[in-house]
This record gives C-alpha cells, structure tokens and sequence, in this order.
C-alpha cells in the first residue's frame, strides 16, 4: 500500500470520528511526520500512543482528540499484530503470579516519589477523588476530594476506635494514615513497591500502622475490616478469586472489605497494548461480571457505587499538576514527558465515553445483620 493510500485510509477513520488532519479545532491531529499513517495502521494503538512520544504528531487538545476516537470506536476497527500477541500470551499464562507481580511495582511505582508528589497533590493518593457529593456539591479542588474519598471510605467501613484494619495495596499510606488518625483504628498496609513502602513507614512513623513490602497471597491473619484502593488493577482474572480468599480468610463473619477498583464494561483478559509497555506490565480492568463471580460463596455484596465521571476530574488535576512542575526531576526526558501526557489524557479519555467506570464495592463475609446502608 503506498504512502498515499496509507493517508487516504487514516483520514477516512479520523472523518468518522469527526478529526481532521491539521484542522483547526483543538481536537484536530496535526501530523509532523508521514511515516504516521503506516505506524497507526499497523500497529493500532501502540502505534499511536509511540508515534505521539516520538514527537510525529500533536494535537492542541489531546484529551479531546482521544476522547472523538473513542466515542467513535476507532480501537475496534484498527489492530495491531501486537494486540494478538497479548491476548494470547494472557490467555496461556497467569501474567500477574507472584513471579510477575512485582515488575508493576519496580516500572511504575517506582519510578520516583518525587513525580508522584508533583503530581498527587498534598496526599500522595493515586485513585479518583470523590468531587460530587451526595447532596449535589461539587468539591474545590483536588486535596478536597481526596480527602472526602478517604472519609467516605472510612465511613462505608463503619470503622471505630481500637480496630484493626488490613490495606492491600497501600500506596504510600495516606488512607491508613487518614485512617488511624481520624477514626483511632490500628492497621497493616502492604505494597509490591519499594519506594512506597519507605515512604509510607516515615509517614505513618509514630502511629499504630505497620507497612509491609509483601505479596497479598502472603497474608495469614485476622483483621476487623479491609480495604483495597486501586490494586485491583493488577490482581488479573486468573487470581481474582485467589484474592478474594485471602481477604475472606483474614475477616470474621460480619466484617466489612471495601474494594475501590477502575472497571470495563465488557470483560477482558489483558489490557491495551500501549498501557501494558509503558504505563501498567500485566494489569487488566475487572468487569461486573468477573467481580460477582469471584466472590461468589465468599462475601455478601452489600453496596455497589460507582462514580466513573469523578476520575476525569481527577485526572486533569493531576495532568495539571504535573505539566506545571515539569520537569520535577532532571531523569524525566521529553519523551517521558509526552508518555506521561499520553496516559492521563487517554485515560480521561475513556472515563469521558464511560468505557471506564470506578467502583467502590462493600462486602460483608455473610452479610450484615439487619441489612446494610452505605453513606454517600
């Protein structure tokens, strides 16, 4: 196919989801480099996301830009021989066991606290803030709606001085942090990431929080509640129910386990090419489905909330964030730059068509006497 024909095919595409090349509209793709056109069509979407890091085309709004391809559905129309691959390599092998499951951890979060504290905000907490609230205010500010998410966490747990709460995936331990200060609980708090882990100890430092660099799959002892925020992502189907069994077996009966997770709405086993190099090794969004059959005969579910369209807010305060600070640390080339930009654009992209949602899922291990009602 020649050069000519390559453009001819991507132009027809982007007029479907209303794009023009080098239009004027700030969604609009301007191209720098002609090879783009064969990258894009070979290689679907890691051919756009790497094209855009090696500088080969802009646009003004690149959220925007990403938003139209998805509404249009492009990503079901153009594939990438990679894409095979991958859906392959996950149905044969479990790319989330203890042996994988660390390389998340070293790739991603720990790249480096200081990009993460640059971007985060006051918390270091790398999950959707609740913005809206239940009587229809909207929060100012990203500080503000952190800070509500980890109360009203708090809250759903109905968490009470002298309890002890188990975090999986702690991050660098602001909600166990929240936690232990706000409501007088004790807990543990376990992550994959070194660099996590060291700063969640000097923060929680002279409170009853332990942090632990260990494997869910490790953990043998009782808690009074739990939680999970965003470390979902990365269990994989083939372990769902695993994971659920680890925090059935550290509940009593009537305790409470909130699971605050990203989903899809179909059911997958491996995630985008793109995300999956650079951004998230071996993760995978959960759908309703695969939650309700993993925890089927080990939990109750009691509540089911989801505030998707709160993670596009979210995310353009860190894009924000980050973009003002730049560069916060001199390791962080321009390719890095536009990768980073890349994956929270893309990523407000698909909770802005509603392709991802974000649940917060209440489970009981036998269900609370007398029913249960979950504050908003």
């Amino acid at each position: 196919m020649s050069q000519q024909r390559f453009q001819r095919r991507v132009t027809d595409l982007l007029a479907d989801a209303d794009v023009r090349i080098d239009g004027d509209r700030p969604w609009d793709l301007q191209v720098h480099d002609p090879h783009f056109y064969a990258r894009v069509l070979g290689q679907g979407s890691l051919g756009l996301g790497e094209s855009y890091m090696d500088g080969w085309w802009d646009a003004e709004s690149l959220d925007g830009l990403l938003f139209h391809l998805l509404q249009a559905r492009l990503e079901q129309r153009v594939h990438g021989a990679g894409e095979l691959w991958d859906a392959l390599r996950a149905r044969l092998l479990n790319l989330q066991n203890r042996n994988r499951s660390r390389e998340v951890g070293e790739r991603h979060y720990d790249l480096g606290n200081d990009l993460y504290a640059a971007m985060l905000g006051r918390r270091l907490v790398y999950s959707c803030g609740y913005w809206t609230q239940a009587d229809g205010r909207v929060l100012e500010g990203l500080d503000a709606a952190q800070e509500a998410k980890l109360d009203l966490t708090c809250r759903k747990l109905r968490l009470q001085p002298g309890m002890r709460v188990l975090d999986i995936g702690c991050g660098w331990g602001e909600a166990l942090k929240f936690a232990a200060e706000r409501y007088g609980v004790s807990g543990v708090g376990i992550t994959i990431s070194k660099e996590q882990a060291d700063y969640a100890r000097e923060l929680c430092a002279g409170l009853p929080v332990e942090i632990r660099l260990q494997d869910y799959r490790e953990l043998h002892e009782p808690f009074d509640a739990a939680l999970s925020i965003g470390m979902f992502e990365h269990v994989g189907v083939k372990n769902y129910r695993g994971y659920f069994e680890v925090a059935h077996r550290c509940l009593p009966p009537g305790a409470l386990f909130l699971l605050h997770t990203i989903g899809t709405n179909r059911s997958v086993n491996h995630t985008d090419p793109w995300i999956a190099r650079y951004i998230f090794p071996n993760s995978m969004l959960p759908s309703t489905a695969q939650i309700a059959q993993a925890v089927e005969g080990l939990f109750v579910i009691e509540d089911w909330h989801n505030f998707g369209t709160d993670y596009d807010r979210t995310l353009q305060a860190w894009r924000d964030n980050v973009e003002h600070a730049w560069p916060p640390d001199p390791r962080y080339d321009e390719r890095f730059r536009r990768m980073w930009r890349f994956y929270l654009s893309a990523s407000m992209a698909t909770f802005r068509t509603r392709n991802s949602q974000l649940w917060q899922v209440v489970l009981s291990n036998g269900g609370v006497k007398g029913g249960y009602l979950a504050p908003r």
